[in-house]
């Protein structure tokens, strides 16, 4: 694979004439729309033969919520050591609560391809958000744990998944200890009948790190009781922060420099957002919300506004402004470029892999990209 640079008057045909590329392998590459539009400071992949390099072993997981397209999951299942099912709740009494749709149908296609389906439990309340009280129940009060234990091996094994992930955010403070107590006795119990439990963890850079997204986050105990970890590192730039990068790699280097002093490296996974935003600007604290967008829709957006993509050699990621309706927009996502240089960073630190927020949307050219550089382990 070959990362190749957009520049002004290029057209797909002129690309493929000049690279020795069929013109219909860089539009399946990147997902181009008939006709074909490009955007100067675009990053495209170029299939130009197998790969001469040596490949390290990585896993790989994808997070995906039960109403997933299945051709998206399809395609992108071949790529997935784990599929992450998002989500599973529990009420303060440690009773499991399923996802609103069924999930049976990821479970299964997962399970086809080889690839570990696993059970994802997240602590959100009514209203839909992670909510400190059911983190502090299950963690201290020992009859609701053992309950919700045992109904997470129930469903484990009656739904045929493959392992338990638990994504808790924002801990408080006086349940760190707690918290990594309970993460040890999942993975106990779910060790016990044969599958892996992991943790996602938030970004950290220090054992002190202040605010209630860091600090019932202890690396150390988290990285001793799960057999892996997931580094949250994404969402420096968010939909009610100002405009930046989503996962800088500057900043997603600090947090796997400071891991590494706490949690074996080949029980780290690194993560990588799927996606993009596009705020309108100015920003306003407290007033502002950035749009969702897709990495495939990103250059589009360019296209269609007369806009030229540039590249932040610091945070190594794409980004452009335009304006529409008389206001200015300012967009950052990920491309090739940026997928390449967290592959670079997986590689160099030895971890465990790579795990994606979210497959919802499919970025074809990351996948194909991450199987030119890596072999991929499927667990099945």
């Amino acid at each position: 694979m070959e990362i190749y640079v957009v520049k002004a008057g290029d057209t797909v045909y002129k690309i493929a004439a000049e690279q020795g590329v069929p013109a219909d392998t860089i539009i399946y590459n990147n997902q181009l729309e008939d006709p074909y539009p490009l955007s100067i400071g675009q990053a495209l992949l170029l299939t130009k033969g197998e790969s001469a390099q040596v490949k390290k072993a990585v896993e790989t997981g994808g997070y995906a919520y039960p109403y997933i397209s299945p051709d998206v999951l399809a395609q992108t299942l071949p790529y997935l050591s784990r599929l992450f099912v998002f989500s599973y709740g529990f009420t303060p009494q440690g009773d499991l609560i399923p996802p609103q749709n069924d999930d049976t149908f990821m479970i299964e296609m997962a399970s086809a391809s080889g690839t570990a389906p696993i059970l994802t439990v997240t602590p959100f309340g009514p209203d839909g958000r992670f909510n400190n009280y059911l983190i502090s129940q299950v963690a201290n009060n020992m009859e609701v744990q053992q309950r919700f234990i045992n109904q997470l091996v129930e469903t484990v094994q009656q739904k045929g998944f493959r392992g338990v992930d638990i994504d808790f955010e924002y801990i408080l403070a006086q349940d760190r200890i707690p918290f990594a107590q309970f993460v040890a006795n999942v993975r106990e119990a779910v060790n016990a009948i044969g599958y892996p439990v992991s943790v996602a963890l938030a970004p950290k850079t220090s054992d002190s790190q202040k605010g209630t997204l860091y600090e019932g986050k202890d690396y150390a105990l988290l990285g001793e009781a799960a057999d892996s970890v997931l580094l949250m590192t994404y969402e420096w730039g968010y939909t009610y922060g100002p405009p930046m990068a989503v996962a800088p790699i500057n900043m997603v280097r600090q947090v796997v420099e400071y891991a590494l002093t706490r949690i074996p490296a080949e029980k780290i996974s690194l993560g990588i957002p799927n996606y993009g935003y596009d705020w309108t600007l100015p920003f306003e604290q407290g007033v502002s919300r950035a749009r969702t967008i897709s990495n495939v829709q990103a250059p589009l957006t360019a296209y269609n506004n007369n806009a030229q993509i540039q590249f932040d050699e610091t945070a190594q990621s794409p980004f452009f402004r335009y304006y529409k309706d008389g206001k200015e927009h300012e967009v950052w996502f990920e491309d090739v470029r940026s997928m390449q240089a967290k592959f670079d960073l997986v590689e160099e630190y030895n971890l465990r892999g790579m795990g994606y927020w979210q497959i919802m949307r499919l970025f074809r050219a990351n996948w194909l990209l991450l199987a030119d550089r890596f072999w991929i382990q499927h667990n099945l």
